[in-house]
């Protein structure tokens, strides 16, 4: 039986990163992993959607050349190529990763992984061996699954997960996508870019609900003038795949509606991955389909920790990473504050692009802040005028008492590689006009920041 210091079950962003930085850390590290090294992240989800969205993106540049005075002819797109190309991105970060773990000296034990009591894991391999392994301490790093509702079971054909959404064998020419989360207004952007006609279904007054209402709304606006179909206030209440396609029941506020198409994608959410991983046996508290840790990812068994989308909190890459870092720089005695949940940038990265920290205005006002709020857009902006991207704002949040920055919340191109600056100033703790005197490089987009923070104090140069 082979003894390790830590044995981490899981090889996405949260257990290949935590893997890593416990090597970093002169620790003996094993990482048991059923498929792919990188974990949905890396093979079904943040890295390949962004290469379709990138073939979506360049086909909307070339639909439009003569807007930037050029030429082009026979304009078109091969799905199946566009298909084979994410595919292949995905492939080659895999490899990336399995040269990290080779350079960490860290071993990969293929398999899947199932706790025991004793600070031990046994790994089944394909062909149904079991092989115990033992560890001074276990970290769970199993992620999460598309989220099936009892009246939307996935057949993975006619209603998919976004697994089947990244790899169709042919475009279908509609799509209706249930859920306007991150996750749905991807892939319905892409699809609606490639030519499919599409219908978003959300069952919140909002599509993006988790946004700023000036974001959701502008958003939504967005979508509809691309072509996308929006209905809210909606639910499905049933489908029938009996026939060639999909019929859908969709509950609205008038009354029932039925909705055709080739392919309904199922975007409610994600459902963790902790059943039959031993949690039972070993007696570790599971709430509400999350695993129940400490400020140090300790559960309440010790020598047993959990990460990512297996406990509370935001479902997101960096987030597991940043808790897998934080949990084994701990074990190793290094000094560790908790993550601040609150400083946790979220982005969407459709067209146009979100990106968002902190509290929405509304969120501010619940709690009894005095306010001062700035927008800024881009149609304001030299730069976004020159790239023929001046859709879009930002829009800034801080309290009018201390100049502290509450929040801020961005539509537009590019903003995912944006939101980075407010996410460092709300962490330095810093003020409304320390941002407002930080001089900000012209023509660049992330100026908007500055002239949205001059807005807030009423001193705003371009608007």
């Amino acid at each position: 039986m082979s003894k390790y210091d830590i044995i981490i079950i899981g090889s996405g962003p949260g257990g290949y990163v935590t893997g890593i930085r416990a090597s970093q850390l002169g620790f003996k590290v094993a990482i048991v992993e059923k498929e792919n090294l990188g974990g949905i992240c890396l093979n079904w989800g943040c890295i390949p959607t962004k290469a379709l969205l990138k073939s979506a993106q360049v086909y909307d540049y070339l639909k439009h050349v003569d807007e930037y005075g050029l030429k082009a002819e026979a304009i078109d797109k091969d799905f199946e190529a566009v298909i084979k190309r994410s595919r292949g991105v995905a492939e080659g970060m895999s490899k990336g990763v399995q040269f990290l773990m080779k350079k960490n000296k860290i071993d990969i034990i293929k398999g899947f992984g199932k706790i025991k009591t004793g600070k031990k894991v046994d790994v089944t391999a394909e062909d149904g061996t079991v092989t115990e392994y033992s560890a001074n301490n276990i970290i769970i790093a199993t992620g999460a699954r598309s989220r099936e509702l009892p009246n939307l079971p996935q057949d993975g054909k006619k209603v998919i997960g976004y697994r089947q959404a990244m790899s169709l064998p042919k475009q279908p020419k509609k799509m209706i996508v249930v859920g306007s989360g991150a996750i749905g207004v991807e892939f319905a952007h892409f699809y609606n870019s490639m030519g499919t006609e599409v219908t978003i279904v959300e069952f919140m007054p909002n599509v993006v609900p988790v946004e700023d209402k000036d974001i959701s709304k502008a958003f939504e606006s967005s979508l509809k003038k691309s072509g996308i179909k929006v209905m809210t206030n909606s639910s499905v209440e049933s489908v029938d795949t009996s026939g060639e396609g999909v019929v859908a029941t969709v509950k609205t506020k008038k009354g029932e509606e039925t909705l055709e198409a080739d392919i309904l994608l199922s975007a409610v959410g994600i459902k963790s991955n902790i059943e039959n991983i031993g949690l039972e046996d070993v007696g570790i508290v599971v709430d509400r389909d999350k695993i129940l840790v400490n400020d140090f990812y300790q559960t309440n068994i010790p020598g047993y920790y959990a990460i990512g989308d297996v406990v509370p909190g935001q479902a997101l890459a960096h987030v597991a990473s940043a808790e897998g870092i934080t949990c084994v720089e701990k074990l190793a005695g290094l000094h560790t504050e908790p993550i601040d949940y609150g400083n946790i940038p979220g982005c969407t990265y459709a067209s146009p692009e979100i990106a968002s920290v902190g509290l929405t205005e509304a969120k501010a006002i619940e709690e009894g802040y005095d306010i001062k709020v700035g927008k800024f857009p881009f149609s304001a902006s030299g730069k976004a005028s020159a790239s023929g991207n001046k859709e879009g704002f930002v829009k800034v949040i801080f309290d009018a008492k201390y100049g502290e920055w509450l929040g801020c919340h961005m539509i537009g191109a590019g903003v995912t590689d944006m939101i980075a600056e407010a996410v460092l100033g709300r962490k330095l703790e810093t003020t409304g006009h320390e941002v407002l005197k930080t001089v900000h490089p012209h023509p660049t987009m992330s100026e908007a920041v500055m002239e949205a923070v001059a807005d807030a104090y009423d001193e705003v140069i371009h608007l």
